[in-house]
């Protein structure tokens, strides 16, 4: 006579693992539950009684064969105990538990196909198993077969070997993350029922916000991060979530006392220290952030995003000596990047380094010939360099991206005049007198004293 009760002695190890695992970020967390099924039916594992009842159940209603059999893979060693086995399912192919071990054993090896095969065999035989159905859903899971769902759904409805609450909560939330996708909404249900379950465990709250991120649902994110961090206050997952979900729900005060809190908790991560600078920049504190990504950059160097970050404030704050530094280096890690030398052209033009500004945007346009912002930039830097034949291709090559704005007519105006054209000299002060509208008034005055002069030389 068989019992309903599956080896798992023999998963102490394995089951740490998990546990290890669990505890890493949601996004990691919910790959590991496709990508290690056999490690859920460790749960109960770790208690001695358990695992004596279940040996002496075994001594008395199963065969010598798959006693040793489970023997060897408390041992590892496979080789000597998937013969056995093999023998025992060919005699008693209603045996449900060899059935399982083979699977467990298939899937230690590797050998995924087969180990469904024999999950597929166990279920059959007895679909009363929670660690059958648990174990079958998650491998067909891996293999990405639609069939995982049903498995796994069964499994949440069944009584684990022990420590059944437990269990029964790593039902859920596996059966939460397969279905993130597809139903959404279901699996927030499932979070919820294991959060029922083990009501001292983070785990859940935190996958149902991350979830409830990626719906748009920023509120109710941060309400389950809230839940997780009462759980466990020093939890780097709960404080994360939150940030994230107050970042994206433009709470940006909370989003920088808990990037703070953060950095308090992992002085040394550089990341914290670059996203809490960019918090601090979209809160108009320019001198804080530019200090937080400086220590992030020091702790990460390697940081492109943070330094171009750093760089843009730089160069908005009018630091524009550590702009160039900072974009130099970013162009020499990506020198393909037209928008860097369109940035470190106007940290030049700003310190009047025109002839260094004018390569800079002339290698913007080489990478973007669409660039209409950067023939501006190349038009000023150019004129600025007396090149002026330069300067008036530049303003037209921007005319044909982007609308003309009075500042282009009164520089090909000023370009033409230095070249001594005064046909377009004159038409092109004309232009911007006619829509300067006063904006101007220094250029306006001396468009109008070179009209009186070149129209009187006329």
């Amino acid at each position: 006579m068989e019992t309903n009760r599956i080896p798992i002695n023999r998963l102490r190890k394995v089951l740490r693992l998990f546990i290890n695992e669990m505890s890493a970020s949601p996004k990691r967390r919910s790959l590991l539950v496709v990508l290690a099924p056999i490690l859920l039916i460790g749960i109960a594992a770790g208690q001695t009684k358990t695992t004596i009842t279940h040996h002496r159940t075994v001594e008395q209603n199963s065969s010598t064969q798959l006693t040793q059999a489970e023997s060897a893979i408390e041992k590892n060693d496979y080789t000597r105990a998937e013969p056995l086995l093999q023998k025992l399912v060919l005699e008693s192919p209603d045996n449900y538990q060899a059935w399982f071990d083979l699977g467990f054993i298939f899937h230690a090896l590797g050998r995924t196909e087969e180990s469904i095969a024999a999950y597929r065999k166990s279920v059959t035989a007895n679909p009363n198993i929670f660690e059958s159905n648990l174990n079958l859903g998650l491998t067909l899971a891996q293999s990405h077969n639609p069939e995982a769902e049903q498995f796994l759904f069964a499994a949440t409805k069944l009584k684990p070997t022990a420590h059944v609450e437990e269990g029964q909560a790593r039902a859920w939330l596996s059966l939460a993350h397969l279905i993130e996708a597809t139903k959404p909404g279901d699996a927030l249900d499932a979070y919820r029922q294991a959060a029922i379950l083990r009501p001292a465990d983070p785990e859940p709250h935190l996958s149902a916000g991350l979830l409830l991120e990626k719906q748009g649902r920023f509120e109710d994110a941060v309400q389950e991060y809230r839940e997780a961090l009462a759980l466990d206050a020093t939890s780097t997952d709960a404080m994360t979530g939150l940030a994230n979900a107050y970042m994206r729900a433009h709470q940006l005060p909370q989003a920088e006392e808990m990037l703070r809190k953060l950095a308090t908790a992992h002085p040394n991560d550089g990341s914290i220290c670059n996203q809490l600078g960019r918090i601090l920049t979209a809160e108009g504190k320019e001198d804080d952030a530019i200090a937080e990504l400086e220590t992030g950059l020091r702790l990460a160097p390697g940081d492109s995003a943070a330094r171009r970050d750093l760089a843009d404030l730089y160069a908005d704050s009018g630091k524009y000596d550590k702009a160039e530094a900072a974009y130099r280096w970013l162009v020499e890690k990506t020198p393909g990047d037209s928008e860097l030398h369109d940035s470190l052209g106007k940290a030049l033009l700003k310190q009047r380094k025109f002839p260094d500004a004018q390569q800079e945007f002339m290698a913007a346009v080489r990478l973007k010939p669409d660039f209409g912002a950067a023939y501006g930039d190349l038009a000023v830097a150019a004129n600025e360099n007396k090149n002026y034949d330069l300067a008036i291709k530049a303003a037209d090559a921007r005319s044909k991206f982007l609308p003309e704005i009075p500042v282009s007519y009164f520089l090909r105006a000023t370009a033409y005049d230095h070249l001594r054209d005064r046909k377009h000299a004159v038409l092109n002060y004309h232009k911007f007198l006619e829509v300067a509208n006063g904006q101007y008034p220094d250029q306006e005055w001396q468009a109008r004293q070179r009209l009186k002069a070149i129209e009187i030389k006329k």
